[in-house]
């Protein structure tokens, strides 16, 4: 459960702030840029902070969902389940947002594409040092008490 609230809280957040900010890069905001186009940035995302977790919330819990089928497969370490979750936002993150505006390229399929990206990959991080951690060391000490 707690992966699924590290990834409910933080993740709409992270994402709606990259997500900003790449489409004012797309935009060109950033080409002649002083600290009050900065400051308004600031103020567009709180703004819109309510609708990053609206619009956010569902891909974020598939996305927690996969992590935790992840989590159960004991093949798979840590880093290729951060990579596996990250990869996979990437490519939903790239179909959802990466046909917005008049550009096409690259440059728009990679900084879309990191919109799902980075967030999936350190909320994956955040589960992993939360409750991995957690659960081995919890099935450690029974089996130091036994002998």
């Amino acid at each position: 459960m707690k992966r699924y609230l590290i990834f409910a809280a933080l993740s709409p957040l992270l994402g709606g702030f990259i997500l900003l900010f790449v489409t004012t890069y797309m935009s060109g905001y950033w080409t002649h840029t002083d600290w009050s186009e900065v400051a308004k940035l600031f103020v567009v995302f709180a703004k819109t902070l309510q609708y990053s977790y609206l619009f956010g919330l569902l891909p974020t819990l598939m996305m927690a969902a996969v992590d935790d089928i992840l989590w159960h497969v004991r093949r798979v370490s840590p880093v290729l389940r951060m990579l596996i979750v990250g990869v996979l936002s990437f490519f939903a993150a790239e179909l959802l947002y990466g046909s917005r505006g008049p550009d096409s390229g690259l440059v728009q399929f990679l900084l879309y594409g990191l919109v799902g990206f980075i967030p999936a990959v350190i909320c994956s991080w955040l589960a992993h040092e939360a409750i991995d951690e957690l659960a081995t060391v919890v099935h450690e000490q029974p089996a130091a008490e036994s002998k």
